[in-house]
């Protein structure tokens, strides 16, 4: 069976998040998306309003889950036997970071990376980004699902 991690802080999950989780889910057995708890980071939604979103999002996906972790990556993929990481890739310069984090993964544990391309329209889109605008007043609900949409909205 082969299993893998989609990480990412997803702060919020984005229309972006859903498109690799949705690709992945048809390339692997068993997708975990994994975010990131980092208590040292301010985020705008808990931890676990985050894994309330991706488990809505997810829900078409029956061969997805969500969890959660804190530390080095590559412990939580061991921890849950997955082999691979999953990486959406927005730019040349996401690639230039990944790449190098890619290779530091499997020189630590033999974990590889699979990357994926973005599709165009969400080539631009970033959690950040969204949080930005819409703290300004602007649109971003062709970025995010529904959902993430009206928790958003209610957040600001």
């Amino acid at each position: 069976m082969s299993r893998a991690v989609f990480p990412g802080t997803f702060d919020p999950p984005t229309n972006g998040h859903l498109d690799v989780i949705a690709r992945a889910a048809v390339a692997f057995d068993e997708v975990i998306v994994g975010a990131g708890v980092n208590q040292a980071k301010q985020r705008l939604f808990s931890d676990a309003e985050r894994v309330e979103m991706l488990t809505e999002i997810a829900a078409p996906f029956g061969n997805v889950t969500i969890g959660t972790f804190d530390g080095l990556l590559v412990d939580f993929c061991r921890s849950v036997d997955a082999p691979v990481i999953v990486k959406g890739l927005r730019s040349g310069s996401d690639y230039d970071y990944e790449l190098r984090m890619a290779q530091m993964n499997h020189k630590l544990t033999g974990v590889d990376t699979v990357f994926l391309p973005t599709a165009p329209e969400n080539g631009y889109v970033s959690s950040s980004l969204i949080k930005e605008i819409a703290r300004l007043g602007g649109p971003v609900d062709a970025f995010l699902p529904p959902a993430v949409h009206a928790r958003l909205l209610d957040k600001l």
